[in-house]
């Protein structure tokens, strides 16, 4: 089972620059639009919102590609 996450909770994930951190904002779950496309989020898989620490940079991804980090 993928771990939950909460809006708050410092997390970091890949990315096409290599690791990233940041605080997610908001948790999906139903389908959403984000950035043009319909993304897919369930109260069995839901999708979080995230905002990079160091850009303001929005990303949105499932729990399975989140790592949970110490404060």
């Amino acid at each position: 089972m993928t771990r939950r996450y909460r809006v708050g909770d410092h997390v970091s994930w890949n990315s096409e620059a290599g690791r990233v951190r940041g605080r997610i904002t908001t948790v999906h779950t139903a389908d959403f639009e984000f950035k043009g496309r319909t993304r897919r989020a369930s109260d069995d898989e839901p999708q979080y919102e995230i905002k990079s620490d160091r850009t303001d940079h929005i990303a949105a991804h499932k729990g399975s590609a989140l790592t949970l980090l110490d404060d």
